[in-house]
């Protein structure tokens, strides 16, 4: 009788158990807790001009890169998580226009991506669900939550229409933080 009730509890508690850790697990995979204490920083330098013009003369210097025209910049604000840094749509004299974040420092989370979207910046949690609503471009998964990056926008890209940046985690439809572009 004894050896019945052992055998009887431990299938209880084995059959209570297995959920418990199917649902840990499952927890752990779509949250990925430990990504906030994991920071990755990025230094990408300013994206290169393209020289103005061959000179005429072979013997003579050939000029300068002239540097990237900014087009648009804004400062990003913080949404879901403490967010900073600036950025800046930059036209290069030759090739696709390019998005850089500059002094980014922010969470480490997961599915994060870096958006350009329609939608306007809104401060505290107003803020934190716009970005989806609208047109939005998605640059790619954030290359790292500090430092510099360049994201390449795609050929036709119009500031006027995209006139703002998010930080955003596709994983719960969040901006970690966003930027108003303006024109400059």
């Amino acid at each position: 009788m004894t050896r019945v009730r052992r055998s009887t509890a431990r299938g209880v508690m084995l059959g209570a158990l297995v959920p418990v850790l199917v649902l840990v697990g499952f927890g752990l995979y779509w949250f990925q807790p430990w990504k906030l204490w994991e920071d990755r920083t990025v230094s990408e330098a300013v994206p290169p001009a393209v020289p103005s013009a061959a000179p005429a003369d072979p013997s003579a210097r050939p000029s300068r890169p002239a540097a990237p025209r900014t087009v648009a910049t804004g400062t990003l604000i913080s949404h879901e998580h403490g967010t900073t840094g600036t950025v800046r749509v930059l036209e290069p004299a030759d090739g696709p226009m390019i998005l850089r974040i500059e002094n980014l420092d922010t969470s480490n989370g997961p599915d994060l991506k870096v958006w350009v979207t329609d939608a306007p910046v809104r401060e505290g949690r107003a803020g934190w669900h716009v970005f989806d609503d609208g047109a939005h471009l998605d640059l790619g998964d954030l290359k790292g939550n500090k430092g510099d990056q360049n994201y390449e926008l795609p050929a036709g890209f119009d500031p006027k229409k995209y006139t703002s940046v998010s930080i955003w985690c596709d994983r719960f439809d969040v901006s970690f933080g966003a930027a108003t572009l303006t024109a400059v």
